[in-house]
């Protein structure tokens, strides 16, 4: 896999994969992009909607470790539990995911960062009181998902037209059948034909305002 780290424009780095020609964030800003995207529009959301006491996410494509660096940030802030499930069939090695900027960007602590990385894969971590972290090695595509079991679904794997098995419609249904009734689904596409897809299996389809660089992204609700 060969890797290039950039600076996007908010001035946080992301990397581009040459072999897909396609960068992991938006190059408008990927701080802005995951914020705007997993963190308002999903997390956010369903904190204001639910006010849990314990989330459950699965993340599909846990990619430079973003989404769970912020989500770890909110969990910070908030006393809901959350326990969090990333997949990834290639993980990046420590010489390139040490390199990214992340955690100077949003005022946290290296270490933070680090021990996100750091992790082993396939087993479950508790990081902190309130953030649990379970980063698995493996496809959605040849994982076994529990029914009914997920409030949250970061959905971030590479664009439809670069990983398009992803984005199949027998995948959607095992991410549809792993979230429980009034779960959320988010991702920065908003492909029309996903969002066929996604009311062909039950789910409320929104088209939100997108990040810097993008007119929508999508949110659905079981």
């Amino acid at each position: 896999m060969a890797l290039e780290i950039i600076i996007t424009a908010d001035g946080s780095s992301s990397l581009f994969n040459s072999e897909l020609n396609e960068t992991y964030h938006s190059t408008h800003g990927a701080i802005q992009e995951s914020t705007h995207v997993f963190i308002k529009a999903g997390l956010d959301y369903l904190l204001q909607k639910h006010n849990p006491e314990q989330i459950e996410i699965l993340e599909v494509g846990f990619g430079t470790g973003l989404n769970a660096l912020l989500t770890l940030q909110r969990s910070f802030q908030t006393k809901c539990k959350i326990s969090y499930t990333s997949l990834e069939t290639v993980p990046l090695p420590e010489v390139i995911w040490s390199t990214l900027n992340y955690a100077n960007s949003i005022n946290l602590i290296a270490s933070s960062f680090a021990e996100i990385h750091k992790s082993p894969w396939n087993t479950a971590s508790t990081l902190t009181d309130n953030f649990s972290l379970l980063k698995v090695n493996s496809s959605l595509k040849t994982m076994s998902v529990n029914a009914n079991y997920y409030d949250l679904i970061f959905f971030d794997a590479f664009a439809p037209s670069k990983q398009p098995d992803m984005w199949e419609l027998c995948v959607l249904e095992k991410v549809v059948e792993s979230m429980k009734a009034g779960g959320v689904y988010v991702t920065y596409c908003a492909k029309g034909q996903l969002k066929r897809d996604l009311r062909s299996l039950g789910l409320a389809v929104e088209s939100l305002p997108g990040p810097p660089g993008k007119m929508q992204m999508i949110r659905a609700t079981k």
